[in-house]
């Protein structure tokens, strides 16, 4: 099967947050094609996750991991350095107070 593209994925991932009712915005428009996407988890509380997908060895598998997580002004630092490092990035900010992002679900987890 071939990948989606990134701008599909990201259009049918905020849609299955909205679904949720799970608010979910896009921060920074990537690569429609072949953008890499991250996903920052804002609890609301001063506390943030960001999310990236990374390839698991002893699975033989992509995954999404943590990439950074604490300080929401500390994740912010990081999204902003991985922007000046890749400019076709997406970020999508999630926001929910009990933490939930999806990811972990079928069809978005692999």
């Amino acid at each position: 099967m071939g990948r989606l593209s990134a701008e599909f994925w990201v259009h049918a991932y905020l849609r299955r947050l909205a679904l949720r009712d799970i608010p979910a915005f896009v921060l920074h428009r990537g690569d429609a094609t072949a953008g890499a996407v991250l996903v920052k988890l804002s609890t609301l509380d001063g506390m943030a996750r960001l999310f990236q997908r990374g390839f698991d060895m002893s699975r033989d598998m992509r995954r999404w991991i943590v990439l950074t997580e604490g300080e929401d002004a500390a994740v912010e630092a990081s999204i902003a350095a991985q922007r000046r490092f890749d400019p076709d990035l997406w970020v999508i900010e999630v926001e929910d107070r009990a933490g939930r992002h999806l990811l972990d679900e079928e069809g978005l987890s692999e």
